[in-house]
């Protein structure tokens, strides 16, 4: 069976295209590598993915329209699509908004169109975000809730997918199954998100900084776990009259955000200089995954706590940045 997977250069799109790979799918991967964080790990990334026999890259922009198409011709065997590539983060659509309707919402849609034109395709699974629930109180977070509310761009966008995936499956049939990742980390993790910042922080010696003076909870998933709920869902397309789906992909616990850092600390082997900084605009205080949807129509269950997943990441860091 052959995949395309997008953003596969990526966090989550390398670590879901090594685990198809190493059941023997074939892959074609997709990334436009930009420099949004140092394309060091992501060409380190893609070195580990070419060494599989069954993996083909093609660098490219997902919201370049003609060149997807003319792409899309040589691929005419693709019969999943797992849509990962994105702009990510809250903070960076306060400074520039204009990539996130680009990537988010243009390319969104060429990947909804490129499905609709794809002889053999079953599903086209796409990554959504927790940040879609906004400031919704209400916990945890349950697919069933309203989100009506984003409070930063980013959100909007993701949520903008979603919507665009229901028209899809309405008016063309087209399995589509959207995923609310829930604060993902692990070995290879993006230089922008919190495991990876504090890490490097503390062993370079510098402080680290802590917003909404460290009171703060989030549902922190590793990345296996991640895999294994993209990989499962993906393989079980939705079916009926209107094939959609959304699910939220968490580990279903709020950890306090200071222990996450003790953590950090104690696989490090170093104390954290602390800055305490108020709330960033975007942000939200606390996430919590309800994921009752995804285990009982895929089985999901994560089994990695982040007393297990900080030292696997802290190791990796040392080991790929020799300190």
């Amino acid at each position: 069976m052959t995949y395309l997977v997008t953003g596969a250069a990526g966090f989550i799109g390398f670590h879901t295209s090594l685990r198809l790979l190493a059941r023997g799918e074939k892959v074609v991967g997709l990334d436009n590598l930009n420099d949004y964080y140092d394309p060091k790990i992501k060409l380190a990334r893609l070195e580990v993915l070419k060494t599989h026999a069954g993996f083909t890259f093609v660098q490219i922009d997902i919201a370049d329209r003609a060149a997807m198409e003319d792409m899309i011709k040589g691929h005419q065997d693709v019969t999943r699509i797992i849509h990962l590539a994105a702009q990510a983060g809250v903070r960076y659509s306060l400074v520039n908004p204009y990539a996130y309707t680009h990537a988010n919402v243009e390319g969104h849609l060429v990947m909804l169109e490129l499905a609709r034109h794809l002889p053999k395709l079953e599903h086209i699974a796409y990554a959504s975000s927790s940040s879609v629930y906004g400031g919704n109180e209400k916990l945890p977070f349950s697919v069933d809730d309203r989100v009506d509310n984003p409070i930063s761009l980013y959100a909007a966008t993701k949520k903008a997918n979603e919507l665009m995936s229901h028209c899809y499956s309405h008016l063309y049939q087209i399995p589509t199954t959207g995923l609310r990742f829930f604060t993902v980390y692990g070995p290879w993790g993006r230089p922008d998100m919190s495991a990876f910042l504090f890490t490097k922080a503390i062993l370079d010696g510098k402080p680290i900084h802590v917003f909404n003076n460290g009171d703060m909870r989030r549902d922190f998933t590793f990345v296996d776990d991640i895999v294994s709920g993209i990989v499962a869902v993906t393989d079980s397309p939705p079916s009926g009259v209107k094939p959609y789906r959304v699910y939220n992909i968490g580990n279903n616990r709020s950890e306090k955000l200071t222990h996450f850092i003790d953590l950090i600390e104690q696989a490090c082997g170093k104390k954290a200089e602390v800055i305490l900084e108020p709330m960033q605009p975007g942000d939200v205080k606390e996430t919590y995954a309800d994921i009752e949807a995804i285990q009982r129509d895929h089985g999901y269950r994560p089994t990695t706590s982040i007393d297990v997943g900080i030292p696997k990441f802290v190791e990796w860091y040392r080991g790929f940045f020799k300190v």
